[in-house]
């Protein structure tokens, strides 16, 4: 067994490193540091949400639209309103990371056209397989019946 030299010579004292006491720093700022908000950033308020039981239960009545991976029901409102949204999923869709997932991809393909909803309040639904189709073709579907909406109602 071989043993490496050591050698008997300590190098030389450096300074200790320093470090700055967190008021000391220049470049932070002297201000009392708050927690980031939390909860949802408030709505653009181009589409606002359904909140009223009536208005479920309407949606419940209304008649049920499919598109591929996507439903909607639509109850007409008044046109100079903005647009009401809902977005629902089934427990058979999966586990919860599924179903979120889910709701969030519609509501993207939903802001996608905005510029085309009407008055009214949307239920949009989606299963299992709207969180893995493409988005381009979410948002398709979606787009598709909302134009449906658009050429019954005229």
């Amino acid at each position: 067994m071989r043993e490496a030299p050591v050698p008997t010579q300590q190098p030389q004292a450096q300074e200790d490193a320093r470090f700055p006491h967190p008021h000391a720093d220049a470049r932070r700022s002297g201000r009392h540091q708050v927690p980031a908000p939390t909860g949802p950033r408030p709505a653009v308020g181009l589409i606002r949400s359904v909140r009223d039981r009536a208005t479920f239960d309407a949606l419940a009545r209304a008649r049920h639209r499919s598109g591929g991976v996507v439903t909607l029901r639509f109850v007409p409102g008044d046109p100079a309103s903005p647009p009401r949204l809902a977005v629902a999923t089934a427990h058979s869709s999966g586990n919860a990371v599924i179903r979120n997932r889910v709701r969030r991809r519609l509501r993207a393909a939903v802001a996608a056209h905005r510029d085309e909803l009407v008055g009214g309040a949307y239920l949009f639904g989606g299963g299992r397989e709207a969180a893995t189709v493409s988005f381009a073709s979410l948002r398709d579907a979606v787009g598709g019946l909302i134009r449906s909406v658009r050429e019954e109602g005229t």
